[in-house]
């Protein structure tokens, strides 16, 4: 259901891919017509993702509510928690940490007999104080964690689209 992708080379993220940065794709195919608003609205909303709103709140003090999703996802804020947006059209959103480390990406795409939606990541590598750049040892620790919690949260965010429930 949920899949390893090649990145489209529209995606915003691709410009990341091609500076050097880690990269990641996952997606998933759903049997209707989803929009990208409906997409960021169910995936910033799901339990899952609420689990990772209130740690973002907690530990850096950047709390968030379903409302502020929603304004996300109708195109009313550039920020969300710790994110900002990088770049936004209308079938794609690419969102910025707050220190400029990683990227989020979701982009819906038709195809025939539904959508398919993407998520993918970014992680920029840091210059070392001999200024080369690297990942840092917090990123190879991470990365298996990473992969198993991005098919989650599009599994989620899937779900969350097919049963059509607004956010609690």
């Amino acid at each position: 259901m949920i899949r390893v992708c090649t990145l489209p080379d529209d995606a915003l993220l691709a410009r990341l891919r091609e500076d050097g940065a880690y990269t990641d794709c996952y997606c998933t195919d759903v049997p209707d017509s989803s929009s990208l608003a409906a997409f960021i609205a169910a995936f910033y909303t799901t339990d899952v993702f609420k689990l990772e709103r209130w740690i973002l709140g907690w530990a850096v003090t950047r709390p968030s509510t379903d409302a502020q999703a929603m304004q996300l996802a109708e195109g009313t804020a550039d920020t969300f928690a710790a994110w900002s947006v990088e770049g936004r059209d209308d079938r794609q959103i690419l969102m910025c940490d707050f220190q400029g480390r990683t990227r989020s990406w979701l982009m819906v795409k038709p195809i025939d007999g539904g959508t398919r939606l993407y998520f993918g990541s970014a992680v920029v590598p840091v210059r070392s104080g001999s200024g080369q750049r690297r990942m840092g040892a917090a990123f190879s620790v991470l990365l298996g964690f990473h992969r198993m919690y991005s098919r989650i949260l599009l599994r989620a965010a899937r779900a969350r689209l097919l049963a059509g429930r607004k956010p609690a």
